[in-house]
């Protein structure tokens, strides 16, 4: 890669530099949309997409191989650890409704569940361009998931409301746990 400053770059442009080093793998489409709107401030993500560093440079490493970690230009967002609980359950959700098309699930899965921590739609929070990106995200990486949603509710409503549901909360109304008024019977003691 030659040494443009990738941090002037427009988002479609970081997204051709991704998708011209991408390996032909599905899921390389979202993410080069993902951290090419990233790269730009965009969405929600915080440092390496809420990776690991280890984990963020082998999902570069697999998909982007001629773009080597130390050229990504990010955000210096932190991740909300207040809410594990949140965190857990959304990762076990997503993991059990995975697609199995390759190991990258996990890393997509890990990715999407930090931006349910955001405030907006969640294809906004993940910088993606349009919901439709979200959609063919959630149906190519979570197809027994997104299946489920046949009534095209929004995404990250849909995702909480599978929370709710596990839980036999019925009634749940929030787009996401943070601001729901049922918090503490889905992640209170369980004394």
């Amino acid at each position: 890669m030659n040494a443009v400053a990738l941090d002037i770059l427009p988002r479609d442009a970081l997204y051709a530099r991704f998708m011209a080093g991408s390996q032909g793998d599905p899921i390389e489409d979202t993410l080069a949309r993902i951290l090419a709107s990233w790269m730009n401030g965009e969405g929600v993500l915080p440092h390496h997409l809420g990776l690991s560093q280890a984990a963020f440079e082998q999902m570069l490493a697999r998909h982007f191989p001629g773009f080597p970690a130390a050229q990504i230009v990010h955000p210096k967002r932190e991740q909300d650890i207040q809410r594990g609980d949140e965190i857990n359950d959304l990762h076990q959700l997503l993991i059990q409704y995975r697609s199995g098309h390759s190991d990258s699930e996990i890393w997509m899965a890990d990715i999407v569940i930090v931006a349910c921590l955001g405030s907006d739609h969640l294809w906004q929070d993940l910088g993606l361009w349009c919901r439709a990106d979200l959609s063919k995200l959630m149906l190519n990486h979570f197809k027994p998931l997104a299946q489920r949603n046949t009534q095209d509710m929004k995404w990250k409503k849909f995702l909480y409301k599978q929370l709710c549901a596990a839980e036999g909360i019925y009634v749940c109304r929030a787009p996401s746990c943070e601001v729901c008024t049922d918090y503490a019977q889905c992640f209170g003691s369980e004394e």
